[in-house]
């Protein structure tokens, strides 16, 4: 029995240990959740094992566990890791969903669930993938699992067990499916992420809530504060004002740039998709060059005062708000924390005390196209698409890929099958059944070709 025949015979399996996973509300952000992010560790051991994995073991961290699992068939042989997540980002607003978020729908030939596209459909495609080459006797290399439960939180731990690991987790290659591509007849390979730093800010004004009318216009109000401070941080150019933010910014050649402009990408699609009429960006730049290769700077939540139901005449005595910012190459998390945290607290005003709280980051990655791992890929692509994958910098990030590169001296591969429209981290999250099943059947190309590669004595870059 070929693979392509093994999965079309167990099609709807498939499918229902998909909707099993993704019935878990794996949320590892909230405390409330922890039971089911353990069950949910405990269920892809399960999957492991049934597949065929030897080894498969439930590694405790400091926090949400590592799932393990491996085949070791001939040491001779070349190794892939492959990585993903089961944790998933909470659900609210629960109640902009059409249907429940942990109860999978299919709606339109897509999968409707929180976590279908991030990350529990992609890292399930690699064990269904493993399942059908061990059962068609097709299995061409070693390979181990390593699915983490804190990608959503920052992977704190991960750098903790890949130290403590190194010769368990040795391999040529990690795959990765955790990215998207432009579109399901134009596929594409990731070679590049933005690095991320994600800050949280408190500005304090008064020792206590006040009466918004026998203090308000005498005490500075940090609502308005923090909002003009935020606003101060981007000039009409939408160029972020952060003194040396773009230092160390590596500029793409316009070679490049010009290469990234024959990415098909219909504007006007992109707009309608998300419901605006205008697109706002920093001056100088194509949408696609700033969702890939410019840093940005963004708000990504904003409270304080009174918020509930009614009125309350409150003039509050702390305001919140949480940012995020995108980085490029040579750039460094860090070194941009730190100067967003001395700018912030340089432009307050007297009338308020600022404090920066650093949640998590991680470095920025580029993957040479000329690489075995790449070349692998983009020949599994071709066999299943019919067409060379085109290869794209991604804007989001995965601060794992630097960190996997920096401790375990491996190169990643970033073949992903979701696309930018699946609603990632929102209402309403979706996953294709097409790209569910395409992945399954591409993965064991990969290893066919990353083998054969290895086996002729190329050096992978």
């Amino acid at each position: 029995m070929t693979p392509n025949q093994y999965i079309e015979q167990n099609k709807d399996r498939f499918l229902n240990e998909l909707f099993d996973l993704l019935r878990i509300p794996s949320i590892s952000a909230d405390t409330a959740f922890a039971g089911d992010v353990k069950r949910c560790a405990e269920a892809v051991a399960e999957h492991l094992k049934k597949a065929g994995a030897d080894n498969v073991s439930i590694e405790p961290t400091a926090g949400h566990p590592i799932v393990y699992g491996e085949k070791i068939f001939d040491p001779n042989l070349p190794t892939i890791l492959i990585y993903g997540h089961y944790d998933v980002q909470p659900s609210a607003p629960d109640e902009l969903w059409e249907t429940p978020a942990f109860e999978p729908t299919i709606r339109n030939e897509k999968i409707y669930a929180r976590g279908s596209a991030d990350d529990k459909g992609q890292f399930f495609m690699h064990v269904k993938a493993f399942e059908t080459m061990m059962q068609t006797n097709t299995l061409s290399c070693n390979v181990k699992f390593m699915i983490e439960g804190e990608e959503e939180v920052g992977s704190a731990n991960l750098g903790t067990f890949c130290k403590a690991n190194k010769e368990k987790l040795k391999a040529d290659v990690i795959l990765i499916s955790d990215t998207s591509m432009i579109a399901n007849d134009i596929p594409s390979i990731d070679v590049g992420l933005r690095g991320l730093s994600y800050v949280q800010v408190e500005v304090t004004g008064p020792n206590r809530d006040l009466h918004s009318g026998v203090y308000g216009g005498a005490v500075a109000n940090p609502i308005n504060i923090l909002c003009s401070m935020i606003a101060q941080s981007h000039d009409e150019n939408r160029h972020i004002t952060i003194p040396g933010f773009y230092d160390d910014v590596l500029e793409t050649s316009a070679e490049d740039r010009a290469a990234m402009a024959k990415t098909p990408f219909d504007e006007e699609a992109y707009k309608r998709d998300l419901g605006v009429k205008e697109l706002l960006g920093e001056k100088g730049f194509s949408t696609i060059e700033r969702t890939g290769i410019r840093p940005t700077f963004e708000l990504n939540g904003i409270w304080g005062g009174y918020t509930g139901e009614g009125s309350k005449t409150v003039l509050p005595s702390k305001a919140y708000a949480k940012i995020s910012m995108r980085l490029v190459p040579n750039q460094s998390n860090d070194k941009i924390t730190k100067l967003f945290s001395d700018y912030f607290k340089s432009i307050a005003p007297p009338s308020v005390t600022v404090e920066v709280t650093p949640h998590h980051g991680g470095e920025p990655v580029l993957t040479p196209t000329n690489s075995v791992p790449y070349q692998a890929a983009a020949a599994a692509i071709r066999d299943t698409f019919g067409k060379d994958p085109i290869p794209t910098r991604g804007g989001g990030s995965i601060p794992i890929v630097a960190l996997f590169e920096q401790e375990l001296k491996t190169k990643v591969v970033l073949m992903g099958f979701g696309l930018d429209s699946d609603g990632l981290h929102s209402p309403n999250e979706h996953y294709g059944i097409f790209n569910y099943f395409r992945g399954i059947e591409t993965i064991p190309r990969f290893f066919h070709h990353f083998t054969e590669a290895k086996n002729s004595g190329v050096a992978s870059n």
